[in-house]
């Protein structure tokens, strides 16, 4: 490990450690620390406090990611199917890199993760703001025997198994939001990004990103320009992240399996029972024009529906927002 990240290790624990300790611990001078502290501060935005005659510390704490407890969490059958997991430090985006090392094998996947994205990304490139080591940064790739085309609904997949996941962790009052994301009274807790490449008639890969706050600074938030929240606001801060890794990956690789078999029917009960808009009026906005009606629901290709004074129609994921109303 770098300098950095032994520091990081040696503060993960919320106390103060004194310079003199981190020091010895790193092999450094104290003024060499100092540096370090800075740079975690100023390049990856860590809340380190530094006090003077109490040393450095990071407010509250947190859960590094480690592999032997994730691991430790699987069944023997998913990790039979899990041909890599990657921790990272820092990095761009972990989709980018799931990508470019995506696994050749089907039936097999590879994950990554990381303490900090400086370039993470939503649906349509937006940007997904990080904090170092609060939130959860996650990528799973996993190789089908399917065409690119009928890989469409594992944005719904995914956005299911994470509710269920948090569901069965103890969260309550989570939804879903057509295509992908998931709320938590109204306020954005989880975003999926799906990514698809491959031959145009199989086999493909799909790389599923999922980013979930659950400690986001106020000073991060403030960088949001929508409503959110973190598991921490929604009365579930004591959620591990490796066992939600753990519980991520274990899921993943049952539904994946149960969709290149199936593809998305098995899922559609499912996600209506976290669908936050079913039945409710809605605003759906596509090339500019924003049309209203009720929200019907999904159909078997993953499609919303849309109701109105015209009949029913069927939008694909990727053409429109959308956004509730209140009735009049």
């Amino acid at each position: 490990m770098t300098a950095q990240q032994v520091l990081l290790q040696r503060l993960a624990d919320g106390r103060f450690h004194s310079g003199q300790q981190l020091a010895a611990d790193l092999g450094l001078s104290r003024a060499a620390v100092w540096k370090h502290v800075r740079r975690l501060q100023a390049d990856w935005g860590v809340p380190i406090d530094a006090v003077r005659g109490r040393g450095y510390r990071l407010p509250g704490g947190f859960e590094p990611l480690d592999e032997d407890a994730i691991s430790g969490g699987l069944s023997k059958r998913a990790s039979k199917c899990l041909d890599a997991l990657t921790i990272l430090t820092v990095v761009d985006s972990t989709n980018r890199v799931a990508r470019e090392s995506a696994p050749t094998q089907t039936g097999c996947a590879r994950v990554w993760l990381a303490e900090h994205q400086t370039a993470g990304r939503g649906r349509r490139g937006r940007p997904w703001h990080s904090a170092f080591g609060g939130n959860l940064y996650f990528s799973f790739a996993w190789r089908f025997d399917l065409a690119m085309s009928e890989l469409a609904g594992l944005s719904l997949v995914s956005g299911v198994v994470l509710a269920e996941l948090l569901r069965d962790h103890g969260l309550a009052g989570h939804t879903l939001k057509w295509p992908n994301d998931l709320l938590h009274n109204q306020r954005k807790l989880a975003g999926i990004l799906l990514e698809v490449s491959g031959e145009a008639d199989g086999p493909a890969t799909a790389v599923i990103g999922i980013g979930l706050n659950m400690r986001v600074p106020t000073d991060r938030g403030r960088q949001i320009d929508q409503p959110w929240t973190d598991l921490v606001r929604a009365g579930a801060g004591n959620m591990s992240r490796n066992g939600l890794v753990a519980g991520l990956v274990e899921r993943l690789t049952d539904a994946c399996q149960l969709y290149q078999a199936s593809q998305l029917p098995p899922f559609l009960a499912r996600w209506s029972m976290f669908d936050g808009l079913l039945d409710r009026p809605v605003q759906l906005l596509a090339g500019g024009t924003a049309r209203q009606g009720i929200y019907r629901g999904i159909s078997a290709s993953g499609g919303m529906i849309l109701e109105n004074a015209s009949g029913r129609s069927e939008h694909r994921a990727g053409e429109v927002s959308l956004r509730s109303v209140t009735a009049t």
